[in-house]
């Protein structure tokens, strides 16, 4: 209805049957623009934010940010949300684990704060996020700059002319709710953190910037090779100035915003033994940045992973990120204390399940010495039909091969776990390594496969697409009978090479019995035991992943001795009590050099 002016006349409660309210803020950032970090300067935007619940979505319905933030007590209407500082959070944050109320909280939250950066002419100002569960949309002064979606990537937002002098009100929508069309979907073994989990930060740049910077080995060279690619914020043609310590400076030539070459060199090679780092830094126009770079060189042939041209055998152990009372969120400390035990336990790799874990777990990865295989959560029953979710799914692929390109910890790019053998699923993770592989010429590729119960051999269709088949099975836990894998490994003949990418049993730390007594330490040592003696003269087993390091929440997980907690940890989810299978396969992964 309209008046006779034409104008649509004003319905205070028009938004209450509007089921088509999210239609105006749809528009994703793209994974394409980023922001090289290394050697940038932030300004960090963490420390406590104004923070409320929405569990109905009322801040879009509404248009919470479209109100001016005057007090209460100044309004001549009533509202519903104030923006206030009654109520902050720390950022960043698990807020599940802020009040008790809020632990299963699954819906939107909103993130508030003032922010008043200097302008400087020709400056741009990008906001960071380094990870926000699920779905994020940025809104500034008012207005609605992009969205994100996928909880463990970061995204970047140009704050652009809606940054203005003085006062400028910064709001983060945040949602976490679990959906079929998702990656991953409603159905998980871990626990569903909601919030802004990873550091918010203001970046400053120049009119042009470098958006990508890769520096690697070239695959086949004989290590004497090094390829480099950059990639501008704007088609222009400039030069870059690029100098590796101890190797010699190029100069690149830029056009039309890109620049590759090849140059020789001969680097000492990074191996977990001595993790050797290059600083390197890039200069072009008025852009510099930096990274410290390891050059190795990952391959597989016939049935072996070969490191640097040299067979390696993964002994590894599998790690959420996930604890008591930071929940997803992490720092320095915790980082080093998870690699330390890795490396305490014997094991020279890492899987990050079932999600892209922190930037500095790469980094400092590189600096200690642990070879890492990174994942992105295509877990269980994805949409494997739904075009849109795969474009969710190869788009927090494409972010995490973007920010992680040039970490020479990272061998292996796993683009899935445990999904049943369908059509859809195998066309949806051929597409997942087809990207990958465009994007990376310097790593494998692998997922975690389930058994073929038909033949009970190795024989997933996905196995022909990936590099490295990771098999998970619980034999002496889920199935007891270790028989089952012996049957399983002789009935298989894969001609290429084979991880046990996960496998394990429950145990209560301190609860004692006997081998074969469920969740006693007894039984997980046993199961380990078994399952190395077993898997380790197989000839295309090339590593053994247990399953996992830490005890870590998962509300699947409801018996009286698991109260919410997947136990199958090596270590307590104190992180500090090391249960006893930790130290029988640490004493395998001692006998096996």
């Amino acid at each position: 209805m309209t008046h006779d002016d034409g104008e649509t006349p004003h319905d205070p409660f028009a938004h209450l049957h509007d089921e088509d309210y999210t239609a105006p803020f749809g528009a994703l950032v793209d994974w394409r623009d980023t922001v090289f970090m290394g050697g940038r300067g932030v300004e960090p935007l963490d420390g406590p934010w104004r923070f409320a619940l929405d569990l109905f979505d009322e801040g879009l319905r509404q248009r919470w940010f479209a109100d001016d933030p005057s007090p209460p007590d100044t309004w001549t209407t009533p509202r519903d949300y104030d923006g206030g500082d009654w109520q902050t959070v720390p950022v960043p944050s698990s807020f599940n684990l802020l009040k008790p109320e809020w632990t299963y909280f699954e819906g939107s939250v909103w993130y508030t704060r003032d922010i008043a950066p200097t302008l400087a002419p020709g400056e741009r100002f990008m906001l960071r996020v380094g990870a926000a569960n699920y779905r994020a949309r940025v809104f500034l002064n008012g207005a609605f700059l992009g969205g994100h979606r996928g909880g463990s990537t970061p995204f970047f937002v140009e704050l652009g002319p809606h940054l203005r002098d003085g006062p400028n009100r910064l709001q983060i929508q945040v949602e976490n709710r679990r959906a079929p069309d998702r990656v991953p979907m409603t159905h998980f073994d871990w626990f569903n953190y909601g919030g802004l989990h990873r550091e918010v930060a203001l970046v400053r740049l120049p009119p042009v910037f470098v958006r990508a910077f890769e520096v690697a080995l070239v695959p086949g060279s004989g290590f004497s090779r090094v390829a480099v690619r950059i990639a501008l914020s704007e088609p222009v043609d400039l030069e870059a100035h690029l100098a590796i310590d101890g190797l010699g400076a190029w100069t690149i030539p830029i056009v039309a915003g890109e620049g590759q070459t090849v140059i020789d060199a001969a680097p000492e090679l990074w191996r977990p033994d001595r993790p050797r780092l290059y600083d390197c830094r890039l200069t072009t126009g008025e852009d510099t940045v930096a990274d410290r770079v390891g050059f190795r060189e990952i391959r597989t042939e016939g049935r072996a992973i070969l490191l640097n041209g040299e067979p390696i055998w993964l002994k590894g152990v599998c790690c959420h990120e996930d604890d008591v009372a930071l929940g997803r969120s992490t720092d320095d400390r915790d980082i080093r204390r998870r690699l330390t035990h890795a490396q305490e336990l014997g094991a020279n790799a890492i899987r990050l399940a079932h999600y892209p874990h922190h930037e500095r777990v790469a980094e400092l990865a590189d600096e200690m010495g642990l070879l890492l295989i990174a994942e992105i959560p295509v877990y269980w029953a994805i949409d494997f039909a739904n075009p849109d979710t795969l474009a969710d799914a190869q788009a927090q692929l494409s972010e995490l091969i973007r920010r992680d390109h040039n970490r020479a910890s990272v061998i292996a790019w796993s683009i899935g776990n445990e999904n049943a053998d369908t059509d859809a699923r195998l066309a949806f993770l051929s597409h997942l390594a087809q990207t990958a592989r465009a994007l990376d010429t310097t790593r494998l590729v692998t997922a975690a496969c389930l058994i073929d119960r038909k033949t009970f051999s190795i024989a997933d269709r996905l196995t022909a697409v990936v590099d490295v088949i990771g098999l998970n099975e619980y034999f002496g836990w889920y199935e007891p009978d270790f028989d089952g894998l012996v049957r399983l490994l002789a009935n298989s003949a894969p001609d290429k090479p084979v991880v046990i990418s996960e496998t394990g049993a429950d145990a209560v730390t301190g609860f004692a019995g006997e081998p074969g007594r469920l969740f006693s330490e007894a039984h997980q040592a046993h199961v380990h035991a078994r399952q190395l003696e077993i898997v380790a003269d197989v000839p295309y087993i090339a590593g053994y992943f247990p399953w996992l390091l830490y005890d870590f929440r998962s509300e699947r997980r409801q018996t009286e001795l698991q109260r919410g907690y997947n136990l199958k940890g090596l270590i307590d989810r104190n992180k500090t009590d090391k249960k006893a299978a930790f130290h029988v396969i640490a004493a395998a992964y001692r006998r096996l050099g």
